[in-house]
């Protein structure tokens, strides 16, 4: 049985935050996250060595990588930066998940390290200022199945959007309630387009937003971009830290419970492995007892209740996606966010 006990830097990061609910916790967040180091453009070349490293100064490009796979090419940090491009594979340089014309170039967007993203320069051209969305009809594919097409994401209209590969729709879509909370208050001459009014998301991005949220849980290379992004400009992702927030903010749930004390809390529990494909193992440390656990989905339906007795969760037979599952011990009700792969 493990000892440690520990609360995650994080938590303490988010205090003023937690136990709110909706436009109020958005607005906590914003407070919190807002005013960070304002780096300059050409900073971020040298930002991606820390934000964006696979290892051996490999570049980690959402628009080429290929998990679990082989990518058709790979750039290495520092000697394959845009300049000019003819064709995909021949260059990497920054690309604004939310397109730059839509707040006018400004700073402190404009070097945001936590919305700019290192990606190959042809796929970037090609994402351009498309809305993100599903493609109906397919006008182009990347090498690494990134699309570009009509879509009837947008209600009212038939338009072209930009599709990214399931494995990173996630990372975007946080990217996006990101934005729209670090920068609320402070839109004024944005552009209004498909996906917002200034920074305030738009209900179909909303929609398709928080449907790629919950197919993509959050990943170690967003936890670790996440990190080193808060050493570089000193502000975090809150939808990273914890995925909840989106659907307490612009879903159905409930953040109010959720507090220091909860944290602490969680820390006395382990949940292993997570994410996992078949079975999450529980385990308290020594001083927590666990009575019994009920697993939810993320819309509030009850999946499964056990007795402590049974320190095993058995997910093979759910889709994927982020799952809650609470605790009753001794010390109170304990929640875990767990990441059905």
């Amino acid at each position: 049985m493990f000892s440690y006990s520990f609360i995650p830097a994080s938590a303490q990061y988010y205090n003023s935050a937690f136990g709110k609910n909706g436009l109020i916790l958005k607005s906590a967040l914003h407070t919190i996250i807002q005013g960070h180091t304002v780096g300059t453009y050409a900073d971020l070349w040298t930002d991606y060595f820390t934000t964006d490293n696979k290892g051996g100064n490999i570049l980690w490009d959402i628009y080429s990588d290929i998990p679990g796979g082989v990518p058709a090419y790979t750039y290495t940090l520092g000697s394959n930066q845009c300049g000019t491009y003819n064709s995909e594979g021949d260059c990497y340089n920054r690309e604004h998940i939310w397109p730059a014309n839509y707040f006018n170039d400004n700073l402190p967007m404009y070097t945001d390290v936590q919305m700019i993203y290192p990606t190959d320069g042809w796929v970037n051209n090609k994402h351009g200022n498309l809305p993100y969305g599903k493609v109906n009809s397919v006008a182009w594919t990347s090498q690494n199945g990134c699309k570009t097409g009509s879509s009837s994401t947008y209600s009212g209209s038939s338009l072209d959007v930009f599709e990214p590969i399931d494995s990173f729709k996630g990372d975007i879509a946080r990217v996006y309630f990101y934005m729209s909370t670090r920068y609320e208050g402070e839109d004024a001459g944005w552009l209004n387009w498909e996906m917002a009014n200034g920074a305030e998301l738009t209900q179909d991005a909303i929609t398709i937003l928080l449907a790629w949220h919950h197919a993509d849980p959050v990943s170690q290379k967003e936890i670790d971009r996440n990190n080193n992004a808060y050493g570089i400009q000193g502000n975090r992702n809150p939808f990273i830290d914890y995925p909840q927030f989106a659907d307490c903010i612009w879903g159905t749930g409930d953040c109010t419970s959720l507090s220091l004390k909860n944290v602490e809390l969680n820390s006395l529990l382990k949940i292993y492995p997570n994410p996992a494909t078949e079975t999450f193992y529980i385990e308290a440390n020594e001083h927590c007892t666990i009575s019994s656990y009920t697993l939810y989905n993320l819309t509030g339906q009850k999946i499964a209740e056990r007795l402590a007795s049974n320190k095993s969760v058995d997910i093979h037979e759910l889709p994927t996606g982020t799952y809650m599952l609470m605790l009753n011990t001794n010390k109170g009700v304990a929640k875990k966010l767990l990441v059905k792969e």
